[in-house]
């Protein structure tokens, strides 16, 4: 399978390993100026992988490491299969072949691809690596942090409100699955909420910026949340499947 990055390919046209750099390229993408959050989240998710190896654990189970770190190298860097990752059916099937093929190459190469960043092109627009691409890494970051034993971290308060602002833009698609009660999302120790989904009685879910994220993103059991409401709809809420 081809990667498309053009710089730094090998014969073959995959990335060859390059050396890694005291801070990584794929931090600023060239300007410094104008370094973003998901490229904090990406350095720190490489480094994480580099300390846990290719198998340990992850909130996806029966996912290790390798597996996703080979999800985020075809994100990246298989356009081809890339939409099979959010669509269903044979495109799903497809994207899943191309996801195992790429687990089975060297884990220190599938790290160093993602720490280096994806090639010019859609990833590398602002509004991308503000909201699908911080969402992206900030979960699979915790994902693997949270199942190897890591509690919530404490953010930065601009990190807060770039994780806030991602929680208000798209909790209709992400609560989509949820039927039979309204769902509002409150922002703990803050006066910010957002209505997730309309409906009646309906169940308020409060937590930082971050653990909201993974609650919608459907990391349920490991977000550090307060969901308050009616018990019946509670339950319910409880039992729906949030994400994509």
């Amino acid at each position: 399978m081809a990667l498309v990055s053009k710089a730094h390919t090998c014969s073959a046209g995959l990335p060859c390993r390059r050396t890694k750099p005291a801070i990584s390229a794929s931090l600023y993408f060239g300007d410094v100026a104008h370094a973003l959050f998901d490229a904090i989240e990406r350095k720190q998710l490489a480094d994480l992988f580099d300390e846990l190896g290719p198998d340990a654990p992850t909130l996806l189970d029966p996912w290790t490491t390798r597996d996703l770190a080979a999800h985020l190298v075809l994100r990246e860097h298989d356009y081809l299969a890339a939409p099979g990752l959010v669509l269903p059916g044979a495109w799903g099937r497809f994207a899943e072949r191309r996801r195992t093929a790429l687990a089975r190459k060297d884990f220190p190469w599938l790290v160093e691809t993602i720490r280096w960043g994806p090639p010019r092109g859609f990833i590398r627009i602002s509004w991308v690596r503000r909201f699908p691409n911080l969402n992206e890494f900030f979960v699979h970051h915790e994902d693997v942090r949270r199942a190897n034993g890591r509690g919530p971290r404490t953010t930065s308060p601009a990190m807060d409100v770039a994780l806030w602002r991602n929680v208000s833009r798209a909790p209709w698609f992400l609560a989509g699955r949820l039927r039979g009660a309204g769902l509002e999302l409150e922002w703990a120790g803050t006066a910010n909420t957002v209505r997730a989904r309309r409906g009646e009685p309906t169940v308020r879910v409060a937590g930082l910026p971050g653990e909201l994220l993974l609650y919608l993103f459907g990391r349920q059991r490991a977000a550090q949340v307060e969901v308050s409401g009616p018990d019946d709809t509670v339950k319910a809420v409880r039992r729906a499947r949030f994400g994509m």
